[in-house]
């Protein structure tokens, strides 16, 4: 039987409240509007959450501007993630596509297996994804890594940087110096 690796409760539930941060607004009247099927459905703590309060993105000007939590999620997916799973989330030899295990997998599922790891094993290969629980480096921009790759799967952001994006909230920096100490 496989062991999961001790998980940091401190970061996985910092990553997962930054919802409750206090509200900011940082788009105004029209920041419930975006590009692509999902749209936001409140701003809170400087983030975009769906009706689910799952965290969401808002793309405009068609697919050229980002908030910032996609794009901090960009940088982040090509600092942690990029070497296995392949430029722009789309797969590799090495590991699967996360634009389309997004199609099938919600907020939760894509957490859980971040942080605890998975291993696929069948005849023809073995897949292990590590643990990342502990990474503060990931843990702490995992919101901001699904919002990125929720674009990219629902086809509002493209491959590549994307050119513009909002600027970084205030509740963002208060929660990135909090979680990374």
């Amino acid at each position: 039987m496989r062991r999961l690796p001790k998980l940091n409760p401190v970061l996985i539930a910092s990553a997962l409240a930054l919802a409750a941060n206090a509200a900011a607004d940082p788009g105004g009247a029209d920041a419930l509007t975006s590009e692509g099927p999902v749209q936001p459905a409140k701003v809170e703590g400087g983030k975009y959450l769906d009706k689910d309060g799952n965290p969401t993105y808002r793309v405009t000007d068609g697919g050229r501007k980002v908030d910032w939590n996609t794009m901090s999620g960009y940088l982040r997916y090509n600092a942690n993630c990029i070497a296995c799973h392949g430029p722009d989330g789309a797969g590799s030899t090495y590991a699967p596509s996360l634009v389309e295990a997004l199609k099938r997998d919600d907020y939760p599922t894509f957490v859980g297996i971040v942080a605890g790891g998975k291993r696929d094993v069948n005849a023809a290969q073995e897949l292990v994804m590590p643990a990342f629980g502990e990474n503060k480096n990931v843990m702490c921009y995992i919101d901001d890594i699904y919002v990125y790759l929720r674009a990219r799967s629902d086809g509002v952001v493209g491959r590549g940087r994307p050119a513009e994006h909002e600027p970084r909230s205030e509740a963002f920096k208060a929660h990135e110096d909090a979680c990374m100490g």
